[in-house]
């Protein structure tokens, strides 16, 4: 058996209002992929940020090697062999590749930083994580899913002898995990020990040994890596879940969103299609494929080049956030934290941030009337909180997605666009926000969801759109649409279109 390297004993953390972990224990062995599993809110983010000295406990210890350790700073955690890759990159998107992964400790030569040596060792990194990257590219020109290998490669430069990985996969296609889990076994069988989060329960069982359960911020449970799916859904919430994917169909009404021919140069091509009303269009492909690009432009967050949207009837003018809102159609971006909120401010100001205006007269904002208004709302998501006064930077993320849907539903959109709703978010939080999804349906509002994720995208849908390199390729009713079926599309070769 390996050895423990470190420990966690009785872990206590306190914020304004909020008891976040109260007695965790966690041990840790060399060469092996322990996950960390829990609702969002559980106390997962907490505990690493200890263990990556962001927060420090107010009761408990850590050891490594057996002897007590203080965790204060990145610093700490740094000399003692800990190295974290966050949910939320810690990446700075106007220097380069190289430049990011070399940051804090550059090549030096008389003196001067060594480019020719950084670019050569950043190549090294990005081929370990298998990214045929430009070290010389700019970060914040990257997506999402490159963000996270780079991560990654930022991580591994570190050489640590434990690694938290917090949803590394949110945001990677299938082959993207698949590297990902070879770089991660390497690592485990270098005798590194992982720290692994993930809500994507299929994965615990292909790349972890032993999983500890988090509850209310409580370890309520040690298991093997290959206990049953149902059994950890229990564990984690407290109930079984009868339904993974509770979608209720409803009679499709009139088009309240069609987009005809929509084009933009270099990143799609002759996109048409309809959503009715009473219907959720799911919107399938690989990254890359164009999906979230269509859906911003649909939005006027971006201009296209050719085509039209039209909203119940009405049609919009390309670039036009404004216009698309007093038309109807919301939209809840895939970054949530970096355009969906105001981390800054709390939850009853994040809520109101779309009928501000409405709520303005002569000047002046009727307050009471918008924090009525969030509270209700608040109330019907079960945002689970401290207060409306609450900074939404403090809540899991699981209740931020509530509070970026939350601000859409008091603006009583007609149409509302949701990318990647539920990444990064535990089932119990998952299917709460598929409940909502039916709500709106039932009521006569239009969803268009774009997702990664193949089950959710197939389980939600009542249509399922396929795009592959910036076009659309194929149309699957409820019925029809499979993991085989949409993956065939999604793979196909379109002739004349590429997508960066």
């Amino acid at each position: 058996m390996s050895e423990e390297i470190l420990r966690v004993e009785g872990l206590r953390k306190r914020f304004p209002g909020v008891l976040a972990l109260d007695g965790v224990d966690l041990s840790l062995r060399t060469g092996e992929v322990h996950v960390l599993l829990g609702e969002n809110g559980a106390g997962k983010s907490t505990l690493i940020k200890m263990l990556s000295g962001a927060y420090h406990p107010d009761e408990g210890r850590i050891l490594l090697d057996g002897q007590p350790v203080e965790v204060r700073t990145a610093g700490d955690a740094q000399r003692l062999g800990i190295a974290t890759i966050y949910q939320e990159f810690n990446l700075v998107p106007e220097l380069t590749v190289g430049e990011n992964l070399a940051l804090g400790r550059p090549p030096r030569r008389f003196g001067f930083i060594d480019v020719k040596a950084m670019h050569r060792q950043a190549r090294e990194l990005l081929d370990r994580v298998g990214l045929d990257l430009d070290p010389r590219r700019r970060i914040g020109t990257l997506g999402i899913a490159r963000m996270q290998m780079v991560e990654i490669a930022k991580a591994l430069a570190l050489n640590a002898r434990v690694l938290i990985m917090d949803e590394p996969t949110a945001v990677l296609t299938t082959s993207e995990v698949d590297k990902l889990f070879s770089i991660v076994r390497q690592l485990r069988d270098e005798g590194v020990a992982i720290v692994f989060i993930t809500h994507h329960l299929e994965e615990i069982a292909q790349i972890g040994d032993r999983v500890t359960v988090l509850r209310d911020g409580r370890s309520v449970a040690e298991v093997p890596a290959n206990t049953a799916e149902d059994e950890l859904v229990r564990l984690m919430v407290g109930r079984p879940i009868d339904q993974q994917y509770p979608r209720e169909p409803e009679q499709p009404g009139r088009a309240l969103l069609k987009v005809s021919g929509l084009g933009r140069r270099g990143a799609f091509d002759d996109v048409s299609f309809e959503v009715r009303a009473g219907e959720v269009v799911g919107l399938a492909g690989l990254v890359g494929a164009g999906r979230t690009e269509v859906a911003r432009a649909i939005f006027g967050a971006d201009r296209y080049d050719t085509g039209e949207v039209t909203v119940d009837g009405r049609p919009l003018p390309a670039g036009d956030i404004h216009a698309a809102m007093a038309a109807g159609l919301g939209l809840v971006p895939e970054d949530r934290k970096g355009q969906g909120l105001v981390l800054g401010a709390d939850i009853a100001e994040n809520l109101g941030l779309v009928t501000l205006g409405d709520a303005s007269h002569g000047g002046f904002v009727d307050r009471s009337g918008q924090r009525k208004a969030a509270a209700k709302v608040a109330g019907q998501l079960g945002v689970r909180m401290s207060g409306l006064g609450q900074e939404v930077r403090t809540l899991s993320g699981g209740n931020q997605q509530k509070v970026v849907i939350g601000k859409w539903l008091l603006a009583d959109v007609s149409v509302l666009i949701l990318d990647e709703p539920t990444r990064g978010i535990d089932v119990g939080a998952k299917v709460e926000i598929y409940q909502l999804i039916n709500s709106l349906t039932a009521s006569g509002h239009a969803v268009l969801m774009i997702s990664s994720d193949l089950p959710e995208v197939i389980g939600m849908s009542d249509r399922v759109l396929v795009m592959a390199r910036g076009r659309l390729v194929g149309e699957l009713p409820a019925g029809e649409a499979t993991q085989d079926t949409v993956m065939a599309l999604a793979v196909t070769e379109v002739e004349g279109t590429r997508v960066q």
